[in-house]
């Protein structure tokens, strides 16, 4: 079975990242690497995490008119990343043509709703309901645009699951049991995701953070 772990790697050095994620290579199945990431050290950042021939998931959150967002997905095409994300709440219109734009090896994926957020701040937005039900609701709208399949937090994991069967799902915000949450409001351990039904486990300062990186990332793989 593919490790389905996936290291976020948002670090301010480049060359710390490198020997990051050199140390936990054989206990991850690829790397994720954000926005902090990509406006530190651009695509030549990417290619150089790319050399140690880990999956690339890019969380750019892309989320623009349909046409630029377009424009965006090809010109990360020559970075060839296996995951992509774009907002869900960008519209049909922007989802359809984020993926008619990515790559053939791409999978496009739509952030739901931020795992640091929880039904106030939704409220806050002008977004009446609760966190789950408009997870839900994007998943829906995403899975409708075509795109493989979306973000969300493990609360939501199973409900969006049962909807969508086959559906490819990416679940940050993810704490094993006993960590500190920070500064995440809906989390749950990877394992709980996994058993629910998550096809990638975003993990990234319990393992970046952890006086031994390699051993901490053993340790969450062993409890799934």
């Amino acid at each position: 079975m593919t490790n389905p772990i996936y290291l976020a790697l948002d670090v301010p050095h480049l060359r710390d990242g490198l020997d990051l994620a050199k140390k936990v290579k054989g206990h991850v199945g690829g790397i994720k690497l954000g926005l902090e990431f990509f406006c530190a050290h651009g695509a030549h950042g990417v290619h150089m995490i790319g050399q140690l021939g880990l999956p690339i998931f890019l969380d750019l959150k892309l989320y623009d008119i349909p046409n630029t967002v377009a424009g965006a997905m090809q010109a990360i095409h020559v970075l060839e990343p296996s995951i992509v994300t774009v907002h869900a709440s960008g519209g049909r219109a922007m989802l359809e043509d984020a993926k008619a734009a990515a790559g053939e090896n791409t999978r496009v994926v739509g952030v739901t709703m931020l795992t640091s957020m929880d039904d106030r701040d939704l409220e806050r937005t002008g977004i009446r309901g609760s966190a789950h039900d408009h997870v839900k609701r994007l998943a829906e709208l995403s899975h409708e645009a075509g795109l493989d399949g979306i973000v969300c937090s493990g609360q939501e994991m199973k409900a969006v699951h049962d909807q969508w069967k086959d559906g490819f799902f990416v679940v940050p915000g993810l704490r094993p049991a006993g960590s500190a949450v920070g500064d995440q409001k809906r989390v749950v351990t990877p394992r709980q995701a996994r058993d629910d039904g998550a096809s990638v486990l975003v993990i990234g300062r319990p393992i970046s953070r952890a006086e031994d990186p390699a051993q901490a990332a053993r340790d969450i793989e062993a409890t799934l």
